[in-house]
Parts: structure tokens; sequence; C-alpha cells
């Protein structure tokens, strides 16, 4: 799930339409995919899904490339662990029309990340996920982005020089540290943003939807998950110590890498956001600060802070 405290990407991580005003869907959208029935925005994410029938469409941020990319890669993806929303084609034969795509609405809901957390089980969601995109090219549109999330994405990869607003360098420099160097494990097409984007129903394979595409290790995508659970959903070092039981120390490395990917993130939105957001990036730094904290707690060859009490 992306950073609350500021827009979630789209299905591509790309900026959508203005979630205070979205933009629905016209006639002539709804009958270039042969659907009826009157349009209805989706809660969550970055507030610009839009049911109508059993089909969810979603504005393709004015990129049609990465919007048949996309459509291809899903259409064709091997379900085995997972459910994900088929592509809808168009009249045309193409998976947009007019800014929009669509897919089948999948069935599920978020879990309840405070009363009852199912943050391995989406780790291991993702992990069967992952396990079908495993030899898809990487797509040429990666190296074009230049979003928040793109910018956050090669600062913790060490691709890109970090510019990161004063509220946030001291957490920047505790989570760089333990992140380290970048890992050698080979990286292929992964989502980096399964938080509140893997669905459970019962009786069903978990659900991943809004797939944000990154060319990392599937460790990281993994790694961002757990980052998040630290970041905004008060999880602790119960969850650290299970996620090195299941995926190894080597795991905690990528957490720390994915926390600096959220901090860059948000680094970058403040930056041009303006000086308004203040208060809110010296919140972000203390959860940035708590993470790092309690990740030296179960490392703490690697970090001297003190983890924080509670």
């Amino acid at each position: 799930m992306a950073d609350p405290t500021g827009p979630a990407p789209t299905g591509l991580d790309l900026p959508g339409p203005d979630p205070t005003g979205p933009d629905l869907p016209g006639p002539d959208v709804l009958d270039a995919f042969r659907l009826t029935g009157t349009p209805a925005l989706l809660p969550g994410g970055a507030g610009n899904s839009v049911r109508v029938g059993d089909a969810v469409l979603k504005p393709d941020a004015g990129d049609p490339e990465s919007a048949e990319w996309l459509g291809d890669v899903m259409a064709r993806v091997r379900e085995d662990g997972f459910r994900v929303g088929r592509p809808l084609r168009a009249r045309s034969g193409a998976w947009s029309h007019a800014g929009w795509s669509a897919t089948r609405f999948v069935a599920g809901a978020e879990p309840d990340h405070a009363g009852a957390p199912r943050w391995l089980e989406t780790v291991a969601a993702g992990r069967a996920f992952h396990r079908a995109l495993a030899g898809v090219p990487r797509p040429a549109f990666l190296d074009r982005r230049s979003d928040w999330w793109a910018v956050g994405d090669r600062v913790a990869w060490q691709e890109r020089e970090p510019a990161v607003v004063p509220a946030l360098r001291e957490p920047y420099e505790m989570l760089s540290a333990l992140a380290g160097p970048p890992p050698s494990a080979p990286p292929q097409l992964v989502h980096g943003d399964l938080t509140g984007n893997v669905l459970y129903a019962p009786g069903l394979p978990p659900a991943v939807i809004d797939f944000s595409p990154y060319w990392r290790p599937p460790a990281f995508a993994e790694a961002v998950v757990v980052g998040d659970a630290l970041l905004w959903h008060g999880a602790g070092t119960g969850l650290l110590r299970a996620a090195v039981s299941l995926s190894g120390p080597e795991f905690l490395p990528y957490v720390a890498r994915a926390l600096v990917f959220r901090l860059a993130t948000d680094s970058a939105r403040a930056r041009d956001l303006g000086e308004h957001r203040a208060a809110e990036v010296v919140t972000g730094a203390r959860s940035f600060a708590r993470a790092a904290r309690l990740l030296g707690a179960v490392r703490p060859s690697a970090n001297p802070f003190p983890a924080p009490s509670g």
C-alpha cells in the first residue's frame, strides 16, 4: 500500500487523476469494452478505479505503451497459488481505449492489519506471483519512469544520488548503513507495491491486484511488505523474526533497502509539494527511525541504534 501521507500509486505506479475529483469513464469507454451499467468509484488505492458490473476500469495515466504491455503480461500469467483480474480487450483489440484499461473484478478484501494481520501470507502470495513472472523480459518503459517512486527505487539501489530533505537525513543514514551495498541476487519482474494489493476471500487463493512493475530481486518486493508493516501498521520485531525464519538472515538488509525506497520516495514527494508538508515529513521521519531501530534490535551486531520500547 502506498504511504498514507501522500498520493498512492496507480497500478503502474504512475501519477493518475486527482483523487479529489476523479474522472469517470464515459459511454464510449463502456461501449469499447462491451460493458453496461453505472460506473461506481472503488475505495482504496489512488482513488481512480471504477467498477462497472463484473469489470474494473482504471486510467492508464497517459502511457499506452505500458498499458498494452501490462495487458499482454496479465493475460498470460499462469495462476498458481494466487488469482489476478484478467485484462479485457477493447473492441479494437487493444488493451486500452481513450486512456482507460479494464480487468475482470476479483472478489476479496484487504486484511485487517491491526486486528488480524496476514503479512507472511501476503509475502507468500507475492512469491507465488513472482514465480509466475520469472522469465518475462524487462520492459523498456521502466528506464523512462521519473515519478517519485522511480526516484525512490533508484536511490535505494544506489543508481541515483540521494537528495534527501533535511528532516529525513538521519533515518536515511541509519537505514542505508543497515542496507549495505546492493546484493548480487538476479533481478526479475516484480510487484513493488504488494501491501494493500493482495486481497483475501474465503476458500479462494489470494488475489494480486494493481501490478506495479519493478525490475529487482523478488526478495526486495517481499521486503517492501515487511517494511510497510513496520512503518504504517505498528508491526515490530516479531514480524521481523518470523520473516527471517521464512527467508533467512540475509532478508534483513532487503528490509532496510525497502525502507530506504519508501523514505527516498517520500523525500522526492516532499521536495515537489513544498513546505506545507513539513509536519508530515517530520512525523514520517519518526516512523523511519523507529523501523531502523527495530531492525537493529533483530540484527544488533549491524546496528548500535537502541530499539524503541513497546
